[in-house]
């Protein structure tokens, strides 16, 4: 059985910023019964003070201006092996945990996240927990992309995977960080971490990774193009070229069952649509939204640009004007915020705005809309889509990453082909369309709903992937 650590930043059961943590607690849990993984990730305040016990099993030494930490291995509920990172003097902190609470990221991010990768590699490689060493190294995002890197630097051969489940956020530092988390002054050079005279951590994994994954086939073969490469595309297209950067979608846990799903006011089945009304009309009441025969569009994201809100906004006269409602949960650019929480002035009857997030309330929102918008950019994969289809609410989306994956046009949601006002004005005008055709729409909702993104569908890729790199390695 492969002993495989999977090192993240965020873990759904202890923290969440996230899709991240999401796929964190998911995905080792898929992987339980035919793989040893055990997971790390850093020591927050506010994972600590959830956890009621835990057994140290060993420190790590100082590391340039790396401070020293211990590393605790604890359990979550179910038995899944969690290893937490302890070194207060950079984790124990208020907010989130990449930044303060008013929003702003810690000014020692890279002694942070160089810590945290710095002691994964030490466990993986055995020097931590004298009962356990790793086969294989699964790291995520940048915050953990320096793990195979520290390993190459210590001639530590050990096979290491990482995946990109967003390379926007690519951990960006000045040049001086090298000294400071102990990279070698060689490192830097434009086949290195050097990205545009500065540090970029996410490309140390990129450049030491045995093998690079991404979150959706579409959005593998994107990154490797200069639109959706984010500068990053030479080193990609060198490692699609080598075979070693593959697209495996993400799944879903088995919890998204409107059947049975305890959140709910009303669980319903696919075609128990007076089920899913019952649904809405809790929304409309929780939200102070006036009773209403017209569909409710739901928008649950980090309100950012990347998501498409300013095309949501630019839509919205023409959903209200159309007889449609508009509920939104999330938090994000504070520009966006006020233009929502403005609309919401005007129309509050027709839009509500919850700045936060919160799961409970993001199910019934599923549950109780009938289209779910998703007018992204750029989207490695997406999961709103998929617990929309599972709960009879049609995503809108753009033809793009993980959305271009999982959306089926004009059977189980819509798809518009520019991320333009005109093309998302387009799928919304279809969306109305269906809506005004029960059969059509309870057609489309069934198949929807019958859709299976089961995280098994992708836990069989990730066990041959694991068996090659390691073989390769060999």
């Amino acid at each position: 059985m492969i002993r495989t650590l999977f090192v993240t930043p965020e873990f759904e059961d202890l923290i969440r910023v996230g899709g991240l943590a999401s796929v964190s607690a998911a995905l080792p849990r898929a992987l339980r019964h035919s793989t040893d993984v055990r997971l790390v990730l850093p020591g927050y305040r506010h994972v600590l003070s959830q956890l009621n016990s835990f057994e140290t099993v060993g420190e790590c030494s100082k590391l340039a201006e790396l401070p020293a930490c211990s590393i605790g291995l604890t359990k979550a509920s179910d038995g899944l092996p969690v290893y937490v990172v302890l070194c207060p003097q950079l984790y124990d902190r208020p907010g989130s945990p990449y930044g303060d609470e008013a929003g702003v990221d810690w000014h020692d991010n890279d002694v942070r996240f160089a810590r945290f990768a710095s002691a994964a590699a030490d466990l993986a490689a055995g020097r931590v927990d004298p009962n356990w060493r790793a086969d294989l190294v699964h790291a995520n995002d940048w915050q953990s992309s320096l793990v195979p890197a520290y390993l190459a630097w210590q001639s530590v051969a050990l096979p290491t995977i990482l995946t990109i489940h967003n390379l926007a956020y690519q951990g960006l530092f000045r040049k001086d960080v090298l000294r400071n988390i102990g990279a070698p002054e060689s490192s830097f050079h434009s086949e290195g971490l050097e990205f545009y005279d500065k540090v970029s951590f996410l490309k140390a994994g990129l450049v030491y990774a045995d093998h690079l994954t991404t979150v959706s086939e579409t959005y593998a073969r994107e990154i490797t193009t200069p639109e959706f490469g984010c500068g990053l595309e030479g080193i990609l297209r060198q490692k699609s070229d080598a075979n070693q950067l593959s697209g495996i979608l993400n799944g879903i846990d088995e919890t998204w069952d409107p059947r049975f799903c305890p959140h709910l006011p009303n669980p319903f089945a696919a075609g128990d649509w007076s089920g899913k009304r019952e649904n809405a009309n809790f929304i409309r009441k929780q939200f102070n939204l006036a009773l209403s025969r017209g569909p409710l569009f739901g928008l649950i994201a980090r309100l950012v640009h990347q998501k498409g809100v300013d095309l949501v906004l630019n839509a919205a006269t023409t959903i209200l004007e159309s007889g449609g409602q508009i509920v939104v949960m999330g938090q994000g650019d504070p520009a966006l915020e006020r233009a929502l929480l403005a609309l919401q002035e005007r129309e509050p009857a027709s839009v509500a705005v919850a700045l936060r997030f919160k799961d409970v309330d993001a199910r019934r929102i599923f549950a109780g809309s009938d289209f779910t918008l998703m007018p992204s950019r750029f989207e490695p994969c997406g999961l709103s889509q998929m617990y929309a289809q599972k709960f009879g609410s049609l995503p809108i989306g753009y033809k793009t990453g993980g959305l271009a994956d999982t959306i089926v046009d004009g059977k189980t949601g819509f798809l518009f082909e520019a991320p333009t006002n005109e093309s998302f004005l387009g799928a919304v005008c279809r969306a109305f369309g269906a809506f005004g055709s029960r059969q059509r729409l309870n057609s489309m909702r069934i198949e929807a709903m019958a859709t299976s993104f089961s995280w098994l569908n992708s836990v069989g890729k990730y066990q041959s992937l694991y068996g090659d790199v390691i073989a390769h390695a060999a």
